[in-house]
């Protein structure tokens, strides 16, 4: 309903002036308090719209960048594991070299045995446990010719089948003289013995045998012990036997019983010296490496190359005895310092597997082979999978079994060989820690240079935004200002426009 009063032009137009000047006012205070000078489309559509997109946008980005520095973080927690790993590989890599350097190797020295010493053919060192493994090694204490020996002689069978069959061969030496060759062929024996197949017996392969050696010139006898056995004894103007050599025994195609005994006092056995049991100990192949021999002023002296104790058995605390039992059985000990280091390393080994286990966060562990997944833009069209893999591309975490370390046992330790070979296996698992560090170092890098494109690219987008419709606070200062001088005018000449028309009043003063 239209109002029914009426003012002057003027007042109106004051009025309206007046008005006006609020309204900007208002607009002015609005854009003061908010720092915008476009709140909706309504004041600007264009201007509007565009920067809530910017905005979205950047407000996208800066979500991503949440997660890129969570997997900064994640990359940084794996290179702390790979660093405590690789100083844990360089401290079991130096408790080997010290294993090596390391020759505390336990040594035992044995009386030799005298050479006046009444000794027998079948008396040796036998040699087992530490480095040269349950397979006992024997060694020879004495030299000497055996080839007609063993237990008692029985007979051989001089058959008919043939002139040859059953011939018998040796070669025969007393006191070192020239070796005759000694034959016993089908026609010495007797033929009605031998037409019957019956076996020639020790007595009469005797009689044969001086005769033979009496037509040779050799100064031997033989005969047959009480036991059966037949024994060839050189002659001697004293009462101690002639030594006598026998070799090259030979039974052609005919059966042969036990064999021959030289019997007492016939063997040629000499206990070897100090050094010949050195040198055959030390070039016996199967012995090379697992222990050492030497002459320690005239004694036998062994070295237990090893962690583990070594038997010897032929060797008592006086000497070398050739003997079994417990009385001749000494033993050597092990390396102690190597066996000891074997346990530090097993120790480093296990706290290796306990960095990797703990390189985690937030949930993921790279170093157990756990997969990163970083998205770089709010369309999910740029992103970068981060992962431990070996050179094939396949996934491998961080551990001992990957990086090829092996658990140590004591014995590992006995040969340098076996040192410089777990030596070259650590070198190998370096580069190969050495080498993922690397990769993660560029996904490192990759990551944070994205971080840092990131953060500019939001503060790009937020700046355009905000220039699209914030205020300039010192422009909207000013407004204030002059639309406050205006309000201030129009109040004044709406308040001269009312007094104009009150002048009619005093017509009826």
């Amino acid at each position: 309903m239209a109002s029914n009063i009426t003012l002057s032009a003027g007042v109106r137009q004051n009025l309206l002036s007046l008005q006006g000047t609020a309204d900007l006012m208002a607009k002015t205070q609005n854009r003061l308090a908010t720092g915008k000078k476009v709140n909706s489309a309504l004041d600007n559509p264009t201007n509007f719209f565009t920067s809530s997109a910017l905005s979205s946008r950047a407000g996208d980005m800066s979500a991503l960048l949440d997660n890129m520095t969570s997997g900064i973080k994640t990359l940084e927690a794996a290179d702390n594991g790979l660093s405590s790993i690789t100083k844990t590989v360089e401290s079991m890599q130096s408790t080997l070299r010290q294993a090596r350097q390391d020759k505390t190797f336990q040594t035992a020295s044995y009386a030799a045995i005298p050479s006046t010493a009444t000794i027998a053919g079948t008396e040796e060192l036998s040699f087992s446990g530490g480095a040269v493994g349950d397979t006992a090694v024997d060694v020879a204490l004495t030299t000497g010719v055996s080839a007609i020996e063993g237990g008692a002689f029985t007979a051989v069978d001089f058959t008919n089948a043939g002139a040859n069959d059953g011939d018998i061969s040796f070669d025969i030496a007393v006191n070192g003289g020239t070796a005759q060759t000694i034959t016993i062929a089908y026609a010495d024996v007797d033929t009605e013995t031998a037409s019957a197949g019956a076996a020639v017996t020790a007595e009469e392969l005797a009689g044969i045998i001086n005769t033979k050696l009496t037509a040779a010139n050799v100064a031997a006898t033989a005969s047959v012990n009480d036991d059966g056995e037949l024994v060839i004894t050189g002659a001697s103007t004293t009462s101690a036997d002639a030594d006598v050599t026998i070799s090259n025994f030979a039974v052609a195609n005919g059966a042969a019983g036990s064999g021959l005994a030289n019997g007492s006092g016939t063997d040629t056995y000499t206990a070897k010296t100090v050094d010949t049991l050195v040198n055959e100990i030390n070039n016996n192949t199967s012995l090379r490496g697992k222990i050492r021999a030497s002459n320690d002023n005239g004694k036998l002296r062994i070295e237990n190359l090893s962690t583990q104790e070594l038997s010897v058995v032929g060797a008592s605390t006086s000497g070398l005895t050739g003997g079994t039992g417990a009385s001749n059985t000494q033993t050597i000990t092990g390396n102690a310092v190597r066996a000891n280091l074997a346990s530090q390393f097993n120790v480093l080994r296990d706290q290796l597997d306990k960095f990797s286990d703990d390189a985690s966060y937030n949930g993921i562990n790279l170093l157990r082979g756990d997969l990163l997944k970083l998205t770089f833009n709010e369309t999910g069209t740029s992103t970068i999978e981060i992962q431990a893999k070996d050179l094939d591309g396949n996934e491998r975490p961080i551990n001992t079994t990957t990086l090829g370390i092996q658990y140590v046992n004591e014995e590992d330790l006995d040969s340098d060989v076996n040192i410089d070979t777990l030596l070259a296996d650590l070198s190998e698992a370096m580069g190969t820690l050495r080498s993922q560090s690397s990769n993660f170092g560029s996904n490192l890098s990759i990551v944070q240079n994205r971080t840092d494109f990131t953060k500019s690219m939001i503060n790009t987008l937020q700046t355009g935004a905000d220039g699209l419709v914030l205020a300039d606070t010192n422009e909207e200062a000013a407004n204030m200002l002059a639309l406050q001088t205006r309000q201030q005018l129009s109040s004044t000449a709406l308040s001269m426009a009312s007094q104009a028309d009150q002048a009619v009043l005093r017509l009826f003063g």
